[in-house]
């Protein structure tokens, strides 16, 4: 590899683009289960449920707020590092980018106040709906970062004029391009699976500090019910996330054919493709390595008749294909975990029903190393995503090439060397708070009660109810 400006330039932004996306990977599905918590605690009114809300409400804020810096950081590289893309596809991508921020962020922006600042200010309908939306704003979000792109994936909608200016000719056709909708249940699901598995680990390391110390800790029982909680939506989302991803590979072989050759690790164009298991592609020879395969299952896999010819990388020329051994690997590592996901939820769920999910220490061993696990596939997705485009920036329109800004070499270096080391110890001392958070665990929340009636901490009449060691409930810091 030439590590050029355009090189570089890909690199820089792979690596903010690789921290941002965990935190709202994170926080779409943390959302949604705060929202969860309070909408069962106003019903119920059971404190463990409050409990619940107020320790994962701080983990929410902490990162929410890393998310946001990361994602600002990511808009400036479009003037830095990609100016040419902007400049030729801003018709198209622009809006959709306004959308995200009109819609999403203003919505977010204003009810997180609320959310995080409201128990004592506001009563606990309002509360509740401040919860409520900011979930909304984050999917929505998200709706309209994938549309933008997913069009990238698949374009459809636009002209190009005479300048070589993408110019939209059908707004609906750019939003709801062939690859958008499957991609968008594709990452919702990575949220809420993500969130899932953070939880169920934070909630199966406190119970097995429990069993180890023979002491049952403040908030034992919230812990209990947030793993019971968690080992349910991974059970549900861990096989619909299977699903989806079939899904957006059968996008993929109508409309990005050199990606799903490269996912797949196909050379050759024919009927009847295996299924490779293990291989090391090697792009200087145009073949595979150390090949473990099942002959004639490729097709069935793709639900596609056996006699069906699959595109392989040898109708492009080698500049246009995509780097392969790394879209190869990342697929499987993400597969891969997908398995384990889908084994921790049936594990999980056949101990729930036999009422010995708390006992099993395998099994709570098991949930604590996989509560990254969920981090790690979204990332090794959105390898796949991004690099099997490759070499283009909107997929057979337009070369990433062409869209890098006039920048130098040294320039886009001294850059990438300042992100690296500002975002390893900003980000680095994030998440490590984030980790002792989780490790102390929620705490018991003492509930104020009126004589005749328990009162919402949200209620004017309500005395503020305080954490068991003193802290306000409602602060995030």
């Amino acid at each position: 590899m030439d590590f050029d400006a355009l090189l570089l330039s890909r690199m820089q932004f792979a690596f903010t683009v690789a921290f941002h996306i965990l935190f709202p990977a994170f926080t779409i599905g943390l959302a949604a289960f705060l929202a969860v918590l309070e909408g069962l605690w106003l019903w119920t009114r059971r404190d463990v449920f409050q409990t619940l809300y107020l320790f994962w409400v701080k983990i929410f804020a902490l990162s929410f707020g890393m998310g946001v810096v990361s994602g600002v950081v990511l808009s400036y590289q479009f003037g830095t590092n990609w100016s040419e893309f902007i400049r030729l596809t801003g018709g198209v991508i622009g809006p959709l980018l306004a959308y995200e921020v009109l819609t999403a962020f203003f919505l977010e922006a204003s009810f997180l106040g609320v959310m995080l600042f409201g128990w004592k200010k506001v009563g606990p309908k309002l509360h509740f709906l401040a919860t409520v939306l900011v979930a909304i704003g984050t999917s929505v979000s998200a709706f309209w970062i994938l549309s933008a792109n997913s069009w990238m994936q698949t374009p459809q909608g636009y002209e190009i004029l005479v300048n070589g200016v993408f110019q939209a000719t059908n707004f609906w056709e750019v939003v709801f391009n062939p690859s958008f909708p499957s991609r968008l249940t594709h990452m919702l699901l990575a949220a809420f699976l993500t969130t899932a598995l953070v939880v169920g680990a934070a909630s199966a390391f406190q119970v097995l500090k429990t069993r180890r110390t023979g002491e049952a800790p403040q908030g034992w029982t919230a812990s209990r019910v947030a793993l019971v909680m968690a080992v349910g939506m991974i059970a549900v989302t861990a096989p619909l996330q299977l699903l989806a991803g079939h899904w957006s590979g059968e996008v993929a072989h109508h409309y990005q054919p050199s990606k799903l050759a490269a996912i797949e690790g196909y050379w050759e164009t024919r009927p009847d493709q295996p299924l490779h298991l293990f291989a090391i592609p090697d792009r200087a020879t145009q073949s595979n390595h150390f090949e473990v395969s099942i002959p004639g299952v490729g097709n069935l896999v793709q639900n596609l008749p056996r006699d069906e010819v699959i595109q392989g990388l040898d109708q492009l020329a080698p500049e246009d294909q995509p780097p392969v051994f790394m879209v190869f690997w990342a697929f499987r590592i993400m597969v891969g975990l997908g398995m384990l996901m889908i084994g921790l939820g049936l594990w999980g769920a056949v101990l729930l029903w036999r009422k010995k999910l708390f006992d099993s220490r395998w099994f709570l061993r098991f949930a604590v190393v996989m509560g990254p696990s969920g981090f790690i596939a979204v990332l090794a997705g959105w390898m796949v995503t991004e690099i099997g485009r490759q070499p283009w920036v909107v997929y057979g329109v337009l070369r990433t090439a062409d869209a890098v800004s006039p920048v130098t070499t040294g320039e886009v270096l001294t850059s990438l060397l300042v992100y690296i080391t500002v975002y390893s110890i900003v980000f680095t001392a994030g998440a490590l708070f984030i980790l002792r958070l989780m490790a102390e665990g929620p705490k018991a929340v003492i509930t104020a009660r009126a004589p005749e009636e328990r009162r919402a901490p949200g209620s004017p009449l309500a005395k503020a109810p305080e954490d068991v060691d003193g802290d306000l409930p409602g602060d995030p810091s």
